[in-house]
């Protein structure tokens, strides 16, 4: 008993090992793809956020009179956007991840999971590569870092536990239904405005309703996370575990969906 126990914990092991070699690979292969033919390269990593938040900073500061958020704005703004652009990037990519290479998908034995989870891995390294914009502003603001800096990890945990778990939702009911890619995207952009994204969720204190209805938003106590970097008044912790609490029902129903579905999937492309 206990032979065949210890037999199996290294088989698990190795294949562990050769799904996050693979995982790897292929985000590496998604990323490089990306750039190949763009003579910017990384540096779009770097410029999109850039205008983005650009624009939102001369709407909101120059053109009209802003009683929202946290100055610099500028900041507090990059500190919502960058994740955004991380979710809003990796979920919409998902609605495509079985058709894009089908062939491919068919012809491998690779885990058909990690189709999702290399657009995931790709978006969260551009997200880490766009931080340096992030400091920058931070410097040039007079920004002041808090202790909550070291939260920073448990917040991209969050994020990576929501994004597969809604891209595990997405990717497969996609194929069965493909207007549904065009919803995702109308809802996509919806969410960017229900979301404390150019606000802070402390701005809805005084609209009850809004306020309840935001916590169930998992990336209501996310950004508050993240900001909390910068404005440790952001930092929500009633937010921040409704926000984890959400994001592993979305993994654990994403997994329960992606599973069920994953052989009809394969069928269907």
């Amino acid at each position: 008993m206990t032979s065949t126990f210890t037999a199996v914990r290294p088989a698990q092991r190795t294949k562990f090992a050769r799904y996050r070699h693979s995982l790897w690979l292929l985000t590496k292969r998604d990323l490089r793809v990306r750039y190949s033919t763009s003579v910017l390269g990384y540096l779009w990593s770097i410029l999109d956020p850039l205008v983005m938040s650009g624009i939102y900073w001369l709407v909101f500061t120059q053109i009209f009179h802003r009683n929202v958020g946290e100055d610099p704005y500028i900041v507090f703004l990059l500190a919502a956007l960058l994740p955004w652009m991380w979710f809003n990037g990796a979920v919409s990519d998902s609605t495509r991840a079985f058709l894009r290479e089908s062939k491919l998908i068919r012809s491998t034995m690779i885990p058909r999971s990690i189709w999702v989870n290399r657009i995931v891995a790709s978006k969260g390294i551009e997200f880490l590569l766009s931080l340096p914009v992030l400091a920058f502003f931070a410097i040039i603001g007079g920004a002041t870092i808090s202790v909550d800096i070291l939260l920073f990890p448990l917040a991209v945990l969050i994020q990576v536990i929501l994004t597969v778990g809604v891209g595990l939702i997405v990717a497969p009911l996609v194929v069965f239904f493909r207007d549904l890619e065009r919803a995702i995207k109308l809802f996509l952009r919806f969410l960017f405005y229900a979301s404390p994204i150019i606000y802070s969720a402390r701005d809805l204190e005084h609209i009850h309703i809004l306020k309840d209805l935001a916590a169930f938003n998992p990336l209501t106590g996310l950004f508050s996370l993240y900001r909390a970097t910068f404005f440790a008044k952001e930092l929500d912790w009633y937010l921040v575990l409704m926000s984890a609490l959400v994001s592993l029902i979305l993994l654990v129903v994403g997994v329960l969906v992606f599973r069920r579905s994953e052989r009809a999937v394969l069928k269907e492309i």
